[in-house]
């Protein structure tokens, strides 16, 4: 921070002064000798300020109630303000050695950048050696805003105003949906060397309230700057949850996204039972840099469940065709191990994903075994919507549907356009799909275990829309201390859910199948989520029925359930826990799945107002694992 903040080359010759009450700049950057400048009244300062942002943005300005100079060393006292560039320092008292080059602050430090404030007990930098430190740290910093923060030419009037706006104690707070930017950070020690910021220990908390909930605890913390990423080193990490729990967690060397909300652990414990025969542990290597901002994530995999059976169910025979039935085969070592990875980077201004799973590390299975899912994509703007237009390609991906069950796409490529958009009209929240698609598939065929081979296009529309019948929105959207369990306010009442869908699907061979699918059903969400028991319930009732034609050539995209109902049920049990389950049952009376849930999820989490921890389970397609999110506020 302090290496942006004064960078001098050779700085100009000083009388002394011994006023109070001034302004003293000093030019940096230049090799002419200036003249120091005194003021001490308002008007010379408007002008001062005036000129500074204008023409001598690379002029130090030191104000404060004393100062003196005796051997080219400046020394303020009372009330110090050091501004460069826009970004200001604040101190008790500063000393400043021209000739060594050397920066000395004590009392009451306070530094603002834009977004980003920090308050120091002790600074000490030396801009010849470019070494330094920071005593007793506290911070809040915006990582959507911290690399440009720390290098832009913001101006001073804009600075001013910080003051007032950024605090580190907050009474109240808002919710940011689906992003964590927002953070406050304390060290008792920050030693700055070159480039490189260095801590033995750092706290950081996305809780703007309080720091009891939720903490990250990052030990050996190495951070690197660049113009476009902040690279950072570490070695065991904590998450510290209501200051008793630590769970230990690994993040090595990699640019850090503080913005998801989803806190990544390097292990991962899951449950996939039809291609990993049960639970698994994975754990995530650090990030490899291939090229031109390429990345390769590799995480291998130990199948605990296949390795204690001693076979696995996850494979047909030996021989057979991939969409055969999956039979019992003996393992061998090879067979204990999976690996999972991911390249992402840029192709002139598109996105490139490449997702690959590799469920067994026996060659003798990997046409089997080997999955791969291609994306390139890129978002433009069109008619004031937001569209993506998306290249991909698949080999060997399983679709669950419906009461028709597992199918199989063997191989693909194809593409699509694309529109998802969320708005409010009127206190209506609206939710529209809108996508055009066309792809070559060979897939499993409708009637039949064989593969089949055809083009296919598609065109979806999708309307979803939430009517408030009897609502009671909260007339404060902030929360505070005494909101324990959420992280925005509950908005109760009776509302009517609506979904309206078309679909028409064409084929090569001639073949085609389409829809109207209509459905309407209420939502009920009780309590305020702050007692201690059954303090918050919701419940979801979504009828829908398909009036629909024709069939597809293949089994993973036919039009199989017309009726469908969908059920939504959340309750808190006590204090934090809250059990979530959904549900789509098949009301087709001529199905054998008549009657029985076609699709399913049960939760179970542990939900505070900064994070939420869970453990969920999908009976249809036998998959499980565990959740973390973070909430994110300002």
């Amino acid at each position: 921070m302090f290496i942006n903040f004064i960078q001098p080359s050779k700085s100009a010759e000083s009388r002394r002064v011994n006023e109070r009450g001034f302004y003293q700049h000093i030019q940096l950057n230049s090799k002419k000798s200036i003249k120091n400048t005194t003021y001490s009244n308002s008007a010379k300062n408007s002008e001062l300020y005036s000129a500074v942002n204008t023409d001598k943005q690379k002029e130090l300005v030191i104000q404060s109630d004393k100062q003196s100079e005796i051997n080219d060393v400046i020394y303020a006292e009372g009330n110090v303000s050091v501004s460069y560039r826009g970004k200001l320092l604040e101190a008790d008292n500063l000393i400043y050695d021209k000739l060594n080059k050397n920066i000395s602050a004590k009392g009451n430090i306070t530094l603002r950048l834009s977004d980003q404030l920090f308050r120091v007990s002790q600074l000490e930098y030396n801009f010849i050696s470019e070494k330094g430190y920071l005593l007793d740290v506290e911070g809040f910093i915006n990582t959507n805003s911290l690399i440009n923060d720390l290098s832009s030419n913001f101006s001073l009037l804009d600075s001013q105003k910080l003051g007032s706006v950024l605090k580190l104690n907050n009474e109240k707070v808002l919710n940011t949906p689906n992003k964590v930017e927002n953070w406050l950070f304390f060290t008792d020690k920050i030693n700055i060397d070159g480039k490189k910021w260095t801590s033995k220990k750092a706290l950081f908390s996305n809780d703007l309230l309080e720091l009891k909930q939720v903490k990250l605890a990052i030990n050996s913390l190495e951070v690197i700057p660049s113009s476009e990423e902040l690279r950072f080193k570490s070695s065991l990490n904590y998450l510290i949850l209501e200051d008793k729990v630590s769970i230990p967690f690994w993040m090595g060397d990699r640019a850090l996204n503080l913005n998801d909300s989803e806190l990544e652990n390097r292990w991962k414990f899951g449950y996939e039972n039809l291609d990993k025969d049960g639970y698994f542990i994975g754990r995530k290597f650090n990030s490899i840099d291939l090229f031109d901002d390429f990345v390769l994530d590799l995480e291998p995999q130990l199948l605990i469940q296949r390795s204690l059976k001693g076979y696995t169910k996850s494979f047909v025979k030996k021989g057979e065709s991939p969409t055969s039935d999956k039979v019992k085969r003996s393992t061998i070592s090879e067979d204990f191990f999976a690996l999972k990875s991911q390249i992402k980077g840029g192709i002139n201004n598109w996105d490139l994903e490449i997702d690959k799973n590799l469920n067994s590390l026996d060659f003798n299975k990997f046409s089997d075994a080997f999955r791969l899912k291609t994306k390139l994509s890129k978002e433009f703007n069109f008619f004031d919507s937001k569209w993506e237009k998306i290249f991909y390609g698949i080999y060997r991906e399983r679709i669950w549907n419906g009461s028709l069950g597992e199918a199989e796409i063997y191989s693909g490529y194809g593409s699509r356009l694309q529109k998802v958009k969320t708005w409010n009209f009127n206190g209506i929240k609206k939710t529209e799909i809108l996508s055009f698609g066309l792809a070559n598939l060979t897939a499993e065929a409708l009637d039949s275990k064989s593969l089949y081979s055809n083009l296919k296009g598609n065109f979806f529309y999708s309307l979803e829309q939430k009517f408030p019948i009897s609502v009671e929105e909260p007339e404060d959207k902030s929360i505070d201390i005494s909101h324990r369990y959420i992280h925005e306010p509950i908005t109760k009442g009776f509302s009517l859910n609506t979904r309206l869908e078309a679909s028409y699907s064409f084929y090569e061979n001639g073949d085609h199948q389409e829809y109207l699918g209509l459905g309407i059903g209420p939502e009920l969400i009780l309590g305020n989520f702050k007692n201690k028991t059954f303090d918050y319930t919701r419940v979801s009732l979504l009828p829908f029925y398909k009036f629909d034609s024709g069939e597809s050539v293949f089994k993973f995209d036919n039009n199989y359930e017309n009726f469908t109902l969908e059920i939504a049920f959340d309750q808190q049990l006590f204090g934090p826990i809250i059990l979530k389950s959904f549900g789509t049952l098949n009301l087709k009376k001529d199905s054998a799945d008549y009657g029985e849930f076609i699709d399913s999820k049960i939760s179970l989490f542990w939900k505070k107002r900064s994070y939420e921890f869970g453990i969920f389970y999908k009976p249809h397609n036998q998959v499980g694992g565990i959740s973390f999110n973070l909430f994110g506020f300002k």
